[in-house]
C-alpha cells in the first residue's frame, strides 16, 4: 500500500486498538471515533447525532457502536443510524493502515 497523502491524518498505532474497541481522536477541535471491529478499522464523527455524547465512551459489538447516553446504535461501517433515539446517520471517513499506523482521510 502506498504512503497516505497529505489529506490523510495519522491517528496512532493500530496495535493500540483491540477488536471491538473504540478510540477518540481530535484534530482542529473536531472529535472523531476510530473503531476496530471484526471487519477491520473504521472512522466516524466522534459525537452521537442525538445528544452530542462522545461515542468513544460507548460499546462496540460486531460492527455497531452503542451510544452510552441513550443507547442509540450506529453501524460504524456506513454511519447508518440503527435504533431510536438516533435518526441521523454519522459521517464516516476512509481508513488506511500503513506501516502499523491508523490513518483517516479527512475532508478539506
Amino acid at each position: 500500500m502506498n504512503t497516505p497523502g497529505p489529506d490523510w491524518q495519522r491517528v496512532g498505532p493500530a496495535a493500540a486498538l483491540d477488536v471491538e474497541d473504540v478510540m477518540p481522536f481530535e484534530i482542529n477541535g473536531h472529535e472523531y471515533a476510530i473503531y476496530h471491529t471484526i471487519d477491520g478499522f473504521f472512522a466516524s464523527d466522534g459525537m452521537c447525532t442525538h445528544e452530542e455524547e462522545p461515542l468513544a465512551d460507548g460499546i462496540v459489538i460486531d460492527n455497531v457502536i452503542e451510544c452510552p447516553l441513550h443507547q442509540g446504535r450506529f453501524d460504524v461501517r456506513s454511519g447508518k443510524a440503527l435504533s431510536a433515539p438516533v435518526c441521523v446517520d454519522l459521517q464516516t471517513f476512509p481508513v488506511q493502515i500503513h506501516d502499523g499506523d491508523i490513518y483517516i482521510q479527512l475532508p478539506d
